[in-house]
This record gives structure tokens, C-alpha cells and sequence, in this order.
């Protein structure tokens, strides 16, 4: 990067980027789109940059991104030219997310290589778009990103033996409009005229506000005759990117995911290094704020499974901290009003197996989780507020003290459970 000194955004609905962190509750907030898996040792360099020139807080998104806090005006360009020093492809502008293995046998595609043309199209025609627009390339293998809304996405299908893509737009797989089904070889250039929508309509504009307004018809229309119609919306995959993962030549990669999706650069660092100690030699962000280790054996998987465990990262699928979805919390956001993590962290001790599932919101942003949640528990000036069936942004039902949240909390789990 070439200035000393970054200039931070404070925008209202903009994302954190590499050369534009965010102003945070705990100093500036940088975000990477890795382009897919990167070498371990990069990961682990990633790791003692963030903890050199932040605060050696690290997070995985739900999207499968990385964040790095604590960062200052000074430090910011320092990690920033220490990160793009290790060449290992990272996303600055206009996110596209793919399945992060490499080579994935049950995949119909190799999505990361449209993925990559997708990208260069994007930048070629120089588009100018909204900070939250995202593309999806699915290969429709057991990686599911069904449940990540995005502008734009490629699904994946086999038709009569033979490839198609899905093409819909503005939401998850349930809520997208399908628009049709696209060849191969025609996605990289429908992705740009699509995106172009949106950009022709201001730099605000999303895939819902154009369907909002207008519906499909401006989507078909610049997609003219690449697309022919779509069959049934194909089912919604639910897959658990916590555990085994089968490769090619009996080999696996190993998912474990971050509590509340942060962890300690350090820690990180240490699970890498024995990783790396034992055969893995890349590491890949996934979504549901997971980390992919690979390509090992079985074996070794399970033994790398154990030590991440005592390292304090989640390994199975089950663990109640997988029902409670927290986001930095007061603090860490200059948002929050209440400490997130730190009450996510007591409600999942104490939360039954199997129970229902906890958003922990410091604010009505909600970031962490905008969908509904069966108990939703989000900061406000008058305390925590408690929101059944519902978001972080809808108006609470009650109202408690931040000393009480944890209990009431556990009398809800326990009124439902009795009703259940």
C-alpha cells in the first residue's frame, strides 16, 4: 500500500476491507476474502501479523472471511503489506464465494475457477457497486452455501447428465429469483452484465432494492438469450462444515470451527504448526466460521481433532456453542451495549443439550445473525432485551438488567422445554 497512514471508514452499512478498515470499539477492523485455500504457512504468517500490528483478535465470518481487530492508523498499512506479501489471494472488492476445498470430489464443478474469471470480468469492466454485493459459485457439493444470501449465485446442477447453473438472484437458495439455467462457459460474462444492473442504478443498489422496484425483467433482459428456463428450485442442503471432509487418494481434510468465531492468534498459530507437523500443508476459511485443515490422513485428522479440542476450538458438531451465535459485543464495537461473547459463552455452558438456538446481539444491527432466531437477546440504552421468534432489529418483548440476562435466558430454555 502506498499511504502511511489509512483513512478509516465510518459509513454506515460499508464493509471492512484490507486497504479500508473499520472503525471499531477495540481500533480499526480489517476483513480478507481469501480466493480459496492458501498455504498453512501463510495462514500462520497471517496469524503473527495480526497479533505484531493488532491486538491478536482473529475471527471467521459466517461467510467464511477473515477479520483482524485492534488495528491502528499506523498498523493498518503495515498488515495490510504484510498480508499481500504472501501472494495468497485474497478478495479487496466485490466478494466471491465458492466451496473452499480444493478439488472437491462430489463438487460437479471446479467453482473456483469460475470464480477467478468472475472476479476478472468484474474488474475489467470497472463496475461500480454497493459494499455488500456479493457473487456465490456453488459446485453443488457438500459444502452447502444455500443459507448465505448474496446478489448473485451460481448453483450447480446435473441435467440429463449434463452441466447447468442455476442463475438467481437477491437471497438465499429459498429466497433467490431464479432466473434460469446458464452454460458453463456463458457465466462469466452473464455475471458482469448482471452485476451491471446494479450498477447502472446507483452505487447503492442491491439485487432486492432492483427486484423490489422493477422484478426480474431487467436481469432477463441483459441476460438476453444465455439463459433458458430453470426447473424446480432444487432442495436446500443443510452440510456441517465441522469434522471430516473426504478428498482424493484417501485423503481428508479436517473442519473445526472458532467459539463464537474468534480466536487468539496465537492459539491459531499453534493449531497450524501442528498441523503442519502433521502432513497439512493448507488451510482454507469455510462458512459457519470454520477453519479446513488439509490434506491429511484419517487418522491424522482425529489426532488433529484432539488437539484442537485443547486448544479450546470446537470439534464437534453437537458442542452448545454451535446454538449461540454472538457478535463482538461492547467493547469490541463501539455499537454494542452489551458484552456478547461474554454471554454467549455463560448461556452455552449452561444451555441443555439439543435446546433451542441463542442470538446474542450487542445492537439492533444484528450482524452476526439478521435472520430470526427463537431467542434473540440484543443490547439497547434501557438493557438486554429479549425477542422471541424474531431479529436483533425488532422491538424486544422485555426488558433486564446486563447482570440478569444470563438467568432469564436459562428460565426461557426452560419454559420451552417444559411446553416442548
Amino acid at each position: 500500500m502506498n499511504a502511511d497512514v489509512v483513512r478509516p471508514s465510518r459509513a454506515r452499512g460499508a464493509c471492512p476491507r484490507l486497504a479500508v478498515p473499520m472503525e471499531t470499539g477495540d481500533g480499526l477492523l480489517a476483513r480478507l476474502i481469501p480466493h480459496g485455500p492458501m498455504p498453512i504457512d501463510a495462514l500462520a504468517a497471517l496469524c503473527a501479523a495480526a497479533r505484531t500490528h493488532g491486538n491478536g483478535l482473529m475471527e471467521i465470518t459466517a461467510r467464511g472471511s477473515l477479520q483482524v481487530r485492534g488495528l491502528g492508523p499506523l498498523s493498518a498499512p503495515l498488515f495490510a503489506d504484510a498480508a499481500l506479501a504472501l501472494d495468497a489471494g485474497f478478495d479487496d472488492s466485490i466478494p466471491v464465494i465458492t466451496n473452499p476445498l480444493p478439488q472437491d470430489p462430489f463438487g460437479l464443478f471446479q467453482a473456483q475457477t469460475l470464480a477467478s474469471e468472475v472476479r476478472a470480468s468484474i474488474a475489467a469492466r470497472e463496475l461500480i457497486l454497493a459494499p455488500k454485493v456479493s457473487v456465490i459459485v456453488d459446485d453443488g457439493g457438500p459444502i452447502s452455501l444455500d443459507a448465505l444470501a448474496t446478489d448473485l449465485r451460481f448453483r450447480a446442477i446435473s441435467q440429463g447428465g449434463q452441466l447447468r447453473l442455476l442463475v438467481s438472484v437477491g437471497g438465499d437458495s429459498l429466497s433467490a429469483t431464479p432466473l434460469g439455467l446458464a452454460e458453463r462457459h456463458a457465466a462469466t460474462i452473464l455475471a458482469a452484465d448482471l452485476l451491471a444492473v446494479l450498477a447502472d442504478r446507483g452505487r447503492d443498489t442491491r439485487a432486492r432494492d432492483v427486484l423490489a422496484n422493477e422484478g426480474s425483467v431487467a436481469f432477463l433482459t441483459a441476460a438476453g438469450d444465455r439463459l433458458e428456463p430453470a426447473p424446480l428450485r432444487p432442495l436446500a442442503r443443510t452440510a456441517e462444515t465441522i469434522g471430516l471432509h473426504r478428498l482424493h487418494d484417501g485423503l481428508c481434510a479436517i473442519g473445526v470451527a472458532l467459539p463464537f468465531g474468534q480466536a487468539q492468534a496465537l492459539d491459531l498459530i499453534a493449531l497450524l504448526r501442528i498441523a503442519r507437523a502433521n502432513g497439512a500443508d493448507w488451510a482454507a476459511l469455510a462458512p459457519q466460521r470454520t477453519l479446513l485443515l488439509g490434506a491429511i490422513g484419517e487418522m491424522t485428522a482425529f489426532a488433529l481433532g484432539t488437539a484442537a479440542d485443547t486448544l479450546g476450538f470446537i470439534v464437534d458438531a453437537r458442542d452448545p456453542r454451535r446454538r449461540v451465535v454472538a457478535c463482538a459485543g461492547e467493547g469490541a464495537c463501539a455499537s454494542g451495549y452489551i458484552r456478547a461473547r461474554d454471554l454467549a459463552a455463560q448461556i452455552a455452558e449452561r444451555l441443555p443439550q439439543g435446546t433451542l438456538a441463542v442470538h446474542v446481539s450487542g445492537c439492533a444491527k444484528g450482524c452476526a445473525h439478521p435472520r430470526p432466531a427463537p431467542l434473540t437477546i440484543v443490547g439497547t440504552p434501557q438493557g438486554g432485551g429479549f425477542i422471541a421468534n424474531g431479529t436483533a432489529r425488532d422491538e424486544p418483548d422485555s426488558y433486564r438488567h446486563p447482570d440478569s440476562l444470563v438467568g432469564e435466558a436459562m428460565a426461557i430454555v426452560a419454559r420451552e422445554n417444559a411446553d416442548a
